[in-house]
């Protein structure tokens, strides 16, 4: 009368929790080393104002006209989209 324990995981089981463990694992220290990329930006940015506040105007004329750029080719790959489908 001795049933086998219908509580302990079987070997794929067992198999599969270990898997999803590392796929979790693996997703956490992505996100740490972005986060870790990050604040090492930010302590960069923030040393590089402090210490060059003409650096930081400059930075920001940059940004500027990154935004404009992506903004022009983003509205241009549409125009040339729709011209593709309209040629079709």
């Amino acid at each position: 009368m001795a049933d086998p324990e219908p509580d302990k995981p079987s070997g794929e089981d067992v198999l599969k929790i270990l898997q999803d463990l590392n796929r979790d694992l693996e997703q956490l220290l992505e996100q740490m080393e972005k986060v870790s990329a990050d604040t090492t930006w930010m302590a960069y940015d923030m040393l590089t104002t402090r210490n060059n506040p003409a650096m930081d105007e400059q930075m920001k004329r940059l940004n500027e006209a990154f935004q404009k750029c992506l903004i022009e080719v983003d509205t241009t790959w549409k125009e040339m989209l729709e011209q593709a489908k309209q040629a079709l």
